[in-house]
């Protein structure tokens, strides 16, 4: 199996009260804090074993449908397309917390059982209360904009395929050991991505079998893998990686448990790039090579420069929307979007 040998940074001496998430990201790196989580109950109950793990988990059950995904066990856990690439290898069903939790337990000594897996479950939402046991001292920059998302990912030995994230990610085993495989954003071409619809679970994955790969239709995912970092984590640590960085996640033990935050640096009114790449599609890519170079000057110009660079020059009443972003702004944009896209 072809695999990356570069170790994510660990950092040491942080307190569990004063991690530096900002500046992390800022560095535009992952980074891995041993430990931090290792007095919360849920990672305390999964030290005792998977059933005290189960058990702790069901007092936060308030008998809410949620959603759960099963795949044969010939996936192996690899929650994927299906041979012809226009469907997925597996099915969801609703069932509450508690029963998801039963099944799991019931299958957990099996050598090849179904792959199981509850993916990104709001906590708040689902298992109310969890987080007034076990929950992380977020700084108050990273709550300034928008609430983060606390999620929950409970399953069997399963596999996330490689893929990316529009926020910043704090990543927390509690139940079970996890492996994340993280590539920078450029290597984008060198992982293959898959359609844009259907995906697994919202987001494009890649089409590498990462404990196969097949490099005479996948060449490049060799130059993938040499600008990869590996990141082995036990419960209680803390994986943290910026937004769009490709990640690859194995849950390793029959019984996994992580929890994750979603953390965003700008407001919730400003509008995800991922809507500006469909529209990319629609109105750029399929242009003469000479007009997109021309684009490019202008996104550049407009987008991807200072932010302030182009209405630096103009008097402050007539910026409008090259002004710094509001509401308002946000507002009267979406709507000048929506005319001329109906048109």
């Amino acid at each position: 199996m072809l695999e990356a040998v570069r170790r994510t940074r660990e950092l040491s001496g942080v307190a569990p009260d004063a991690i530096p998430f900002d500046a992390l990201i800022a560095e535009d790196r992952p980074a891995i804090i041993r430990g931090v989580t290792r007095d919360w109950p849920l990672v305390g109950a999964g030290r005792e074993g998977p059933e005290a793990a189960i058990a702790y988990l069901k007092r936060f059950d308030v008998g809410r449908p949620l959603v759960a995904y099963v795949g044969a066990p010939e996936i192996k856990g690899r929650f994927h397309y299906d041979a012809a690439g226009t469907g997925l290898n597996f099915t969801s069903e609703r069932a509450t917390l508690s029963a998801f939790l039963d099944r799991l337990a019931a299958q957990s000594a099996d050598p090849a059982p179904p792959a199981l897996y509850i993916g990104s479950t709001d906590l708040d939402t689902f298992l109310p209360g969890f987080r007034a046991e076990n929950d992380l001292a977020l700084a108050p920059q990273m709550t300034a904009h928008q609430p983060p998302l606390a999620s929950i990912w409970i399953g069997n030995r399963t596999i996330a395929s490689a893929h990316q994230d529009v926020s910043n990610n704090i990543a927390c085993p509690m139940v079970g050991r996890r492996r994340f495989t993280l590539f920078p954003p450029d290597q984008v071409a060198n992982l293959y991505p898959g359609p844009l619809d259907p995906t697994p679970a919202g987001q494009v994955v890649s089409m590498v079998d990462f404990a196969a790969p097949d490099l005479d239709c996948y060449p490049r995912f060799a130059e993938a893998l040499a600008n990869a970092e590996i990141a082995e984590l036990e419960p209680g640590d803390v994986l943290i990686y910026p937004a769009l960085w490709w990640h690859h996640v194995e849950a390793l033990d029959a019984v996994n448990v992580m929890v994750n935050f979603w953390w965003d640096a700008v407001p919730g009114f400003v509008d995800t790039p991922q809507t500006t790449l469909l529209h990319g599609l629609l109105s750029l890519r399929d242009r003469p090579e000479s007009e997109k170079r021309a684009w490019a000057a202008l996104f550049d110009y407009y987008l991807f420069g200072p932010a302030d660079r182009a209405g630096a020059h103009l008097a402050e009443a007539a910026r409008g929307a090259l002004a710094p972003l509001t509401p308002l702004e946000a507002r009267k944009l979406r709507a000048e979007l929506l005319h001329r896209l109906n048109r």
